[in-house]
C-alpha cells in the first residue's frame, strides 16, 4: 500500500502545480492586450489544463485506491480524513472552475479583471495548508 500512497502524492504534486499555474496565467491573460498574447495564453492554458487534469485523475484514483485498501476502515473514525476529504472535493470544484475560465478566455469572452484572477489565485494556496496540516497532524 506504501506504493499506491507513494503514487497519489505524485499525482497530487502534478496536480497541485496546475492548480498553482493555471489562475497566474489567468492573471497575465486579463492584462494582455496584444492578439499575439492572448493567442499564446490560450495554448499554454490548454496544455496546462490537460496535464493538470491528468494529475487530477492520479490523485482522485490512488486516494480511491487507499480508501479502498483498508485505510477507510482505518481511518473512518478520524475527523481529519473527512476534513481532509471535503477539502479535496472543493478543490475538484475548483479544477473544473478553471476550466470554466479558460473556456471563457478561448471564446474571448473573459469578464474578469487581473485582480479578481490574482484573489482566486490564491484560493488552492490555502485549501494546501490546510490539507498539508490535516494529513499530517491529524488534529482530529
Amino acid at each position: 500500500m506504501l506504493w499506491v500512497k507513494a503514487f497519489h502524492v505524485v499525482f497530487f504534486v502534478s496536480w497541485y502545480a496546475g492548480l498553482l499555474y493555471l489562475p497566474r496565467l489567468f492573471v497575465y491573460h486579463a492584462g494582455t492586450s496584444d492578439e499575439p498574447g492572448r493567442s499564446r495564453f490560450v495554448t499554454m492554458e490548454r496544455k496546462l489544463y490537460a496535464m493538470m487534469s491528468i494529475g487530477a485523475l492520479g490523485t482522485v484514483f490512488f486516494g480511491i485506491w487507499l480508501l479502498w485498501g483498508g485505510w477507510w476502515e482505518a481511518a473512518s473514525g478520524m475527523g481529519w480524513l473527512h476534513a481532509k476529504l471535503a477539502l479535496v472535493a472543493v478543490l475538484v470544484g475548483y479544477h473544473f472552475t478553471c476550466d470554466h475560465f479558460r473556456r471563457r478566455f478561448a471564446a474571448g469572452a473573459n469578464t474578469h479583471t487581473e485582480r479578481f484572477y490574482r484573489f482566486f489565485n490564491e484560493v488552492p494556496a490555502l485549501i494546501l495548508v490546510a490539507i498539508a496540516l490535516l494529513a499530517v497532524v491529524k488534529p482530529f
